[in-house]
């Protein structure tokens, strides 16, 4: 089965509580969209899951290979431009640092496979985003 999420959308600004059963977020848009900027953009959410499956595959690959390293950091920025036809072209930049006894060429291995992690090879295959449905008692019972 899936991923499911849950997301509550309140009368505040854009705020949502976002759920996927065991932990929740709030989700909003900042000041200048008419939100009131108490949560993550649905930008920053995508660049999240990114950063936080690049860094992770960092520390997987290591652990691994048994190689010691220390903290791992990130930063990461995504620019998006409306192009012809209003289609949209999105740009990320990711920056790692990771802090350890590494020779160059593990370092060079580690981040070769952080550009492999999950979400960056999902985010580049093929997607199928279906049309949106009314949530009725009817739906709710077919998505469990």
């Amino acid at each position: 089965m899936g991923k499911k999420i849950n997301i509550k959308n309140l009368t505040t600004g854009y705020q949502s509580l976002i759920t996927n059963g065991r932990h929740a977020i709030v989700g909003d848009e900042p000041v200048a969209s008419a939100g009131t900027d108490l949560g993550f953009s649905p930008e920053d959410l995508i660049l999240s899951s990114i950063a936080m499956c690049k860094l992770a595959t960092v520390r997987y690959i290591a652990r691994k290979n048994k190689w010691e390293i220390g903290e791992v950091d990130g930063e990461f920025e995504l620019n998006v431009k409306r192009g012809e036809a209003g289609k949209l072209s999105t740009h990320v930049t990711a920056k790692i640092k990771i802090e350890g006894d590494l020779t160059a060429e593990q370092k060079r291995e580690l981040l070769k496979q952080a550009d492999a992690c999950y979400v960056h090879r999902m985010i580049e295959g093929e997607w199928n985003i279906e049309n949106t449905v009314e949530l009725t008692e009817e739906t709710e019972k077919v998505l469990v």
